[in-house]
């Protein structure tokens, strides 16, 4: 992108002919969106590795939860056939197991509705800072 040329004195601008100042304006806003942009992809490439490797994480948990949870299972089975027969024993622990994945599939699709998209938010609050800063240079230049 080039090294930006220093910044004028307020009394070199006042002396500045109305077309270097709009070159000046227009390059200055072109590096503004340029940078921007690249804080933008930044702050999104960062927050896409962060979330790839939490979500590899999770996928392995969730595989040895499921062995746990298998186990588990086998357990709840066998303790409970030695009250009724094991038909009726498998048939209760997965009635129970599959009311627990409705109740928790809905709060969780309830849930991931209400949540926002992931946006670049230092990006937006720096824009924000720009056009404010604009705004009162623009107010401060007309007086």
């Amino acid at each position: 992108m080039g090294t930006p040329e220093p910044h004028p004195t307020p009394e070199e601008l006042r002396q500045a002919p109305a077309g270097e100042l709009f070159k000046r304006l227009s390059e200055d806003t072109s590096q503004l969106v340029r940078l921007e942009i690249e804080l933008a992809k930044t702050e999104m490439t960062t927050k896409a590795k962060t979330i790839g490797a939490g979500a590899g994480l999770i996928g392995a948990a969730a595989l040895f939860g499921f062995f746990a949870f298998a186990a588990f299972t086998t357990i709840l089975v066998a303790l409970l056939a030695t009250a009724m027969k094991t038909w009726i024993a498998a048939l209760i622990v997965t009635v129970i197991y599959a009311a627990i994945a409705a109740v928790a599939g809905l709060q969780g699709r309830n849930r991931i509705q209400k949540a926002t998209p992931p946006v670049p938010e230092q990006t937006i609050e720096t824009v924000k800072e720009d056009v404010e800063w604009a705004k009162t240079r623009g107010t401060s230049a007309t007086r």
